[in-house]
């Protein structure tokens, strides 16, 4: 995975599934990845999806694992592609870049580190 800005966006823009408000503090940790995410990056998602800017997550998931069933360890925004990493009954982990903004699938990436 790149070195991007991991967002649980799977537990922000799917509803009923907001989290837990933020701790006090500049930043708090995504889950298991140890990277820095502002409070202030979930709400500007979720804004853009309000807004039209971005496609709606959970139907890219669908598509994702229609494509290739498993499930599904993260999902990353960075650039304005949202990254979504799935691990296959297989045990091959595909990594499916689509454009946030139209909702193309880019490009699926085997990835192996």
């Amino acid at each position: 995975m790149r070195n991007g800005l991991p967002l649980l966006l799977i537990a922000l823009l799917l509803p009923g599934c907001a989290p837990d408000p933020a701790p006090a503090g500049p930043s708090a940790p995504a889950a298991g990845h140890g990277a820095q995410l502002s409070p202030r990056d979930h709400d500007r998602v979720r804004e853009a999806v309000a807004r039209g800017e971005y496609v709606p997550l959970a139907g890219l998931i669908d598509d994702a694992l229609s494509r290739h069933p498993g499930e599904v360890l993260e999902v990353e925004l960075e650039n304005h592609e949202y990254e979504i990493e799935i691990l296959g009954a297989d045990g091959v982990i595909l990594e499916f870049e689509y454009d946030a903004r139209t909702g193309e699938l880019l490009e699926i990436e085997v990835e192996d580190d």
